[in-house]
């Protein structure tokens, strides 16, 4: 069974407009049929807790969901729509996109990440996670699939 990079990028939002929604679903999605690429996990300590705190929603919930219906992507966001307490307001929506936006990595992994992209660490090489995670799923998917 191949498995599969996720190429959905962090800086995506779907109709809620909420930023790396689409990644977890679809990264939660692959793992719970064996075919997230190794490297990835279903649900990180970044970005995918960045999301799953900002909503106020369980991670428990979230994998169980995702994992048991295998829904669509707009049939995902309704349920989170759905849940009680979920932090869905514009500010708090606004507020959680800023932060991931905003987040930088740490130095040895930005490094690390442009290395492999074979892209010099200089002034003109992205510092925020969001596009130095592009960089590495394209390098991940091109060494996998492409090579």
């Amino acid at each position: 069974m191949s498995t599969i990079v996720p190429l959905i990028s962090s800086g995506i939002a779907g109709p809620l407009g909420v930023l790396h929604l689409p990644r977890l679903w679809l990264k939660v999605s692959l793992d719970a049929r064996g075919k997230l690429a190794a490297g990835y996990p279903a649900v990180g300590h970044g970005f995918d807790q960045m999301v799953i705190d900002g909503l106020n929603l369980k991670s428990d919930a979230v994998v169980s969901f995702i994992s048991e219906k295998r829904p669509t992507y707009p049939q995902f966001e309704q349920w989170v729509r759905q849940q009680p307490g979920a932090t869905l307001d514009k500010a708090s929506i606004d507020k959680l996109n800023s932060a991931i936006r905003g987040y930088n990595h740490d130095d040895e992994t930005r490094r690390s990440i442009l290395s492999a992209a074979n892209i010099p660490d200089d002034d003109k090489a992205p510092h925020d996670a969001v596009n130095l995670n592009n960089l590495d799923d394209w390098t991940e998917f091109h060494n996998a699939e492409l090579k």
